[in-house]
């Protein structure tokens, strides 16, 4: 219902007084306050009545429409019984505020318009929530075997002619209109769903990318709902923190702003997010026979089984992971761990879920889903096990020329497409890292392949940034070593070694420090380190001395060498 019917009803007795251009506001109630302060009881959408009773003083009439306009009231209906005018003051806060006002006569009671609006409202409603009715009866009949998400999209595009895509928090299309968003706007939307849904403030979020304004809702998995209008969200399925599944629902992106939709229309779309949920679950629940064949191989390797029990369970997952390989495959260990600050947050389960998502998902640049759906595209097993996942990822066998790395998983490229929408979603106090295993050709190699990944992981961590990868390659340097190092002994070790050197150079300026850096770069060669420094050999031999004296250390001798080049990498 709209103001404008409102004021068009005779019966009524309705002055407007202001507000004007705002006539085509919708009212979703009324009610009826002589309190001051009547926000507790407000919802928005709502014709408030008011006789002014708590009125004492001109400078209470501000606060009181401010009130009504942050929490999104419709309009003031004030009545003219006992005051006989309406206080200037009023009208011009309401002016201020943008919120219509009218004057209700003295011989027309609150009740008759309150009765009124309700029977209006109610009529609507009834006409609404017969549609939601028959669209959730037609998209549950569809069922898994029907289309799944994709013909409850089809559904808003005909019946309501709206374009929306279901999205995974990494931008991954999972169903929609084909051809579908491009993925830079994926991502895009992706990560403004997940920097709301920080805020845990309840949805539909807006964006705007590329021109174009979107309408997000939140697809809560694992039994987790959003309520509908009006409920208490404070359930005992709720969620204590935004984030325990902040990286693993999924969102609803509609092609339009929806700031101004009626609730119906806001409700339905809430519905049918509960019945995309469902599917989302449904594809959760697909993982469990993998997660269990992970879990029992990741047993075996870490207590030490023997490899032949071991082979013979890879033999049992091989045919889940890779319907109809005739060969036994080879294997590459991912290690990923979410970790928030506080670490009141369980991350093994969040960073399962993420992992099969990320290894799930399609390749960089692969712009649509793939033909049968993520789940039968999705050939990896991924257990938990306290804050780390582990995935186990097949590659089909090879010749024996090759290891297999080139058809893998590759550390450098697994993040690329994603690391914008994660990093919005870990925000300052959170982090992603993840380590790759080399491919390995039987069950001997797997312990090696998990302790590898995990030491991947490891250097991963040591580096700065929320969203961090390393693979098996990055391990052949010493210099990987040193973020094992504990904090306090490489304090000790480079303060010990580069102190004197940086106390000298602040107060001579002699830059013994940029000396010793390029000594050491130029494999201890005095002619080439003299020509990089542009610098006479005597004044290049003079300084290195000057090192020398200060440190005690001689560098002619190798070992010596390796401590400076440790401690400036370590500095």
């Amino acid at each position: 219902m709209r103001l404008r019917a409102l004021l068009n009803t005779d019966a009524l007795g309705l002055r407007l007084l202001g507000g004007e251009d705002q006539l085509d506001r919708a009212v979703r109630g009324v009610m009826t306050t002589d309190l001051k302060d009547p926000s507790r009881y407000l919802s928005g959408g709502e014709l408030v009545l008011t006789g002014l009773a708590w009125w004492h003083d001109p400078a209470d009439l501000e606060p009181f429409v401010r009130i009504l306009a942050d929490a999104g009231v419709s309009a003031l209906a004030v009545g003219e019984a006992e005051l006989r005018a309406v206080p200037d003051e009023l009208t011009l806060a309401c002016a201020r505020h943008r919120l219509p006002l009218f004057g209700v006569d003295e011989s027309v009671a609150f009740a008759t318009v309150t009765e009124h609006v309700v029977r209006q409202v109610s009529g609507e409603r009834a006409g609404d929530l017969a549609a939601v009715v028959d669209r959730h009866r037609r998209m549950m009949t569809s069922g898994p075997a029907g289309g799944g998400p994709d013909v409850v999209l089809d559904l808003l595009g005909s019946d309501l002619d709206l374009r929306a895509w279901v999205l995974s928090p990494t931008g991954r299309q999972i169903a929609g209109p084909v051809p579908g968003l491009p993925a830079q706007v994926r991502a895009e939307l992706a990560a403004e769903h997940l920097a709301a849904a920080r805020t845990d403030r309840r949805g539909p979020h807006r964006a705007t990318v590329g021109g174009t304004t979107y309408t997000l809702f939140p697809v809560h998995g694992g039994g987790h709902r959003p309520g509908t209008a009006g409920e208490n969200r404070a359930t005992a399925d709720t969620p204590r923190d935004p984030r325990e599944t902040l990286l693993s629902d999924w969102l609803l992106a509609v092609e339009a702003d929806g700031r101004d939709w009626p609730e119906g229309r806001l409700d339905l779309l809430r519905g049918v997010t509960q019945l995309i949920a469902v599917e989302r679950d449904r594809r959760d629940a697909a993982r469990t026979v993998r997660r269990r064949l992970a879990q029992e191989v990741l047993e075996l390797v870490q207590t030490g089984a023997a490899p032949t029990e071991v082979t013979a369970r890879l033999r049992v997952a091989a045919p889940v992971l890779l319907p109809g390989l005739g060969a036994a495959p080879h294997w590459q260990v991912v290690v990923a761990r979410v970790e928030w600050e506080g670490g009141e947050i369980e991350g093994g389960p969040v960073a399962r879920s993420l992992l099969e998502e990320i290894l799930g998902a399609p390749a960089t640049g692969e712009e649509q889903p793939r033909p049968g759906g993520p789940e039968q595209n999705d050939r990896t097993a991924v257990a938990h096990t306290g804050e780390e996942a582990i995935a186990l990822v097949p590659l089909p066998a090879v010749s024996s020329e090759h290891d297999g790395t080139e058809s893998g998983v590759a550390a450098d490229t697994l993040l690329e497409a994603i690391r914008d929408p994660l990093s919005a979603g870990l925000d300052d106090d959170g982090r992603l890292t993840l380590g790759v295993s080399a491919a390995v050709h039987s069950a001997e190699g797997l312990r090696g392949a998990l302790e590898e990944a995990r030491h991947a992981r490891r250097v991963a961590a040591a580096r700065p940034g929320r969203v961090c990868a390393a693979g098996h390659h990055e391990l052949a340097s010493h210099v990987l070593l040193l973020p094992f190092v504990p904090d306090d002994v490489r304090r000790a070790f480079t303060a010990r070694l580069l102190d004197p050197l940086r106390d000298y150079d602040r107060r001579h300026r002699a830059e013994l420090i940029p000396t010793l850096e390029a000594f050491l770069e130029s494999d201890g060669s005095w002619t080439r380190c003299a020509t990089r420094l542009h610098l006479h050999v005597n004044t290049l031999r003079y300084r290195v001395g000057r090192i020398e004296q200060l440190t005690g250390r001689d560098l002619s001798r190798l070992e010596d060498k390796l401590d400076f080049f440790l401690a400036l990498r370590m500095s």
